[in-house]
């Protein structure tokens, strides 16, 4: 019956009696029968007035909850997998009384969503009478289910990386392509993190292939956990990650966004009952400040990385307009070192560890220096990593440990000295010969030498890890664990590995005597397990008297840092021990305070309508010693420009002929390299919109703010280029 109406609907209600008429109502009841297609109609409002009992049955619903609905409310589009034909809302078209053609859409009511989805195609007509009034729709849908699946899989195939789930490389590109469209338009900001894992090929190389898929697929779900929704993910890759995060400039918390991803990718993973250890590095760029193009916007965050990886790995940089082809810098750099393996330039220098209740040294840390013809001083913490990345890695420290070995046959026997061995020279084949070797060719008693060693040893076979520890303990040497307290440090390795001594990470010590800080507490437990077990425990980096005093008073009893000594190379150490005891006092500040970067940086200060050309000489977190400007009056209120749209509001704090101490109003953060830099930075719109130049520093302050322009409020003097 309810064809015949519909039939009715269809030819004006005059071909009931007709035989032809008749025939095609039979032909249209088979029609619907056969499950090929069902049939649909709607009033002039677009309410569902018409649907082929088949189709409530396929979505497994009642057909009396369909009828007496609103289309547009009925059924929607899908908005993750958009067709050509699905481009416009099926609202809109329905409102427009536009033909439909093959609309993928589904059921919207909530009790459609229990079971599978189905998905239908949808066409119609509209109906129209000779007046042109407009009386609805005339249509036709077909289950597309399997088919829709099946493109929704390929697309996924497309789109999405089939190891990880994550978005794949081409997914990543367009969705950065139409984020960054959108927010130029809208002024808005998208930061850009690359991420590599440090040592994963080593975790395929001694684990074997399917122990690598299983740690990316871990790996990123450490990173979904982490980002949220903040942003979104993708593999590129190998082990290279991306990830976009829309509306975030502000460097401080990208910085502990990075910080939170490194720490947490740094956990061990177990796998197949062993556990791999791998790190990450992170490179961050900015929209629009370091590129407002997909290729700009990629380069500076790859830039960025690159320089995270030769600053030390397990670290984060953003972008600077100064960082150089860091690829051809490394290999540049490593082929440096290399020649001065071979032509003896390179130094060991020695830290002495002291006993604080009577100030005895009682051991030497053994410390890498290079000094360059032409770059100076190297950091270790920038020569070493290229090192670990190659295989000089192995001749490096070879070398180290025969100098080291051979330097401490010239101290007092009470003295011990430590190496540090990284994770790729302690399983290299032979390294317990080299060790063997370096003691006999020395004469160095076996128990006067410490190998300092990171929990990235533990990486890969453990049965060789053990078998190489049985060896060493043979031979009678010391283990240290080095950096403990950092990143994810196990106690299952104090069970399983004869340490000798644990060392507390610097970062502990630095904050110790803040009041906010847990560092006091960790510092204490990590003294207590380290005697419960037997081993001595040595607290590095220990600058301040009040530094001395809080590691003091929780049970330290060896301590290592620049308020006993700097490292000295081996002839101090000889004229140290000549003199008599080999015994130091303690000697610097009273207070810990955070760093204070000495430099030399031509930057502005801008005040009023004045702009004027100054130099930073000391800058912190909190404040800064500026040269350049004479008579400002205390509590003035400046505003430093220190270039790339990075502007400080400060107070004078101090003034004394041509030199200023200046408070900020906001901490800097860290710029991951060590350096300090601004949260926010001005937009290169707002430059753009105040006719400024958008590229270049220090040149963001409007044409009259100038030391020419107008009458100037303070004297400005010339400072020399000199450091």
């Amino acid at each position: 019956m309810a064809v015949r109406n519909l039939w009715k609907g269809l030819s004006g209600g005059a071909g009931d009696n007709l035989t032809s008429d008749g025939l095609r109502l039979s032909v249209l009841e088979d029609f619907e029968q056969t499950g090929l297609a069902w049939i649909w109609a709607s009033d002039a409002d677009g309410v569902l007035s018409y649907l082929s009992p088949g189709a409530a049955e396929a979505m497994g619903l009642p057909l009396a909850n369909l009828l007496g609905r609103p289309l547009a409310t009925l059924f929607e589009t899908d908005p993750e997998h958009p067709d050509t034909h699905s481009a416009r809302p099926l609202g809109f078209q329905i409102s427009a009384h536009n033909r439909i053609v093959d609309v993928t859409v589904r059921c919207a009511l909530p009790e459609a969503r229990t079971g599978r989805p189905v998905w239908l195609s949808l066409s119609g007509q509209p109906k129209v009478d000779s007046t042109g009034r407009f009386h609805g729709y005339r249509g036709s849908a077909k289950d597309i289910s399997v088919e829709y699946q099946r493109q929704i899989e390929d697309s996924r195939l497309a789109e999405y990386d089939s190891l990880t789930g994550l978005y794949n490389r081409h997914r990543m590109h367009r969705r950065l392509e139409s984020v960054l469209a959108a927010f130029k338009a809208a002024k808005r900001n998208c930061a850009l993190m690359m991420l590599d894992l440090d040592r994963f090929k080593q975790v395929n190389d001694t684990m074997g292939h399917p122990a690598g898929d299983d740690l990316l697929r871990q790996v990123a779900e450490r990173l979904r956990n982490i980002i949220g929704d903040r942003g979104e993910i993708g593999r590129l890759g190998g082990d290279e990650f991306q990830v976009i995060i829309p509306d975030v400039d502000d460097r401080g918390k990208l910085g502990e966004l990075a910080d939170k991803i490194i720490q947490i990718v740094s956990q061990p993973y177990p796998i197949d009952g062993k556990r791999a250890i791998i790190g990450t590095s992170v490179g961050i760029a900015i929209a629009p400040y370091d590129g407002q193009e997909v290729e700009e916007l990629v380069r500076a965050s790859d830039l960025a990385l690159y320089s995270a990886k030769n600053g030390g790995r397990g670290q984060f940089r953003f972008y600077s307009s100064d960082l150089k082809d860091e690829e051809e810098e490394r290999q540049l750099l490593l082929d440096d070192l290399r020649e001065a393996l071979e032509s003896e330039q390179l130094e060991l220098h020695y830290q002495p560890v002291v006993r604080i209740h009577d100030n005895h040294v009682v051991g030497m840390e053994a410390l890498m220096r290079w000094e360059h013809e032409e770059r100076g001083w190297v950091s270790p913490g920038m020569f070493i990593p290229v090192a670990e990345d190659s295989s000089l890695i192995g001749p490096l420290g070879d070398w180290a440990l025969n100098r080291a070995c051979a330097d401490a046959a010239a101290w007092p026997d009470t003295v011990r000295v430590a190496v540090n061995v990284s994770a790729r020279q302690f399983t290299t084949a032979g390294f317990v010969d080299v060790v063997a070797d370096a003691l006999q060719a020395s004469g160095l008693d076996p128990d006067r030498l410490e190998l300092e060693l990171t929990e990235s040893v533990f990486m890969g076979d453990s049965e060789a890890t053990e078998e190489t520890f049985r060896a060493l303990k043979k031979i009678g040497v010391r283990l240290a664990l080095d950096d403990f307290g950092t990143g994810y440090s196990s106690l299952s390795y104090l069970r399983s590995a004869p340490f000798d001594k644990l060392k507390v990470d610097k970062s502990f010590v630095d904050s110790c005597t803040q009041k906010d800080q847990n560092s006091a507490k960790i510092i204490t437990a990590i003294i207590g397990l380290s005697k419960a077990l037997g081993m001595e425990t040595t607290v590095e980096g220990v600058e301040a008297f009040d530094q001395l005093e809080v590691v003091r008073s929780r049970g330290a009893e060896l301590v290592q840092g620049w308020i006993f000594a700097k490292a000295m190379p081996q002839h101090q150490v000889l004229q140290n021990i000549r003199s008599g005891e080999f015994k130091i006092e303690p000697s610097g500040p009273d207070k810990h305070r955070p760093d204070r970067r000495s430099m030399f940086r031509r930057i502005g200060i801008i005040h009023g309508d004045h702009r004027y050309d100054a130099v930073i000489r000391d800058l912190s977190k909190t404040g800064a010693f500026v040269e350049g400007l004479v008579g400002v009056p205390l509590d003035t209120a400046l505003v430093l420009d220190l270039g790339g749209g990075q502007l400080v509001v400060c107070k004078v704090l101090r003034s004394e002929g041509a030199q200023l101490g200046v408070e900020f109003e906001t901490p800097l953060v860290s710029d991951g390299a060590g350096g300090l830099c601004t949260r926010h930075r001005v937009s290169p719109y707002a430059l753009a919109a105040a006719s400024l130049p958008v590229a270049g520093a220090p040149s963001h302050a409007p044409a009259a703010l100038s030391a020419g322009a107008g009458a100037p409020q303070f004297m400005q003097v010339q400072v020399g280029s000199g450091g």
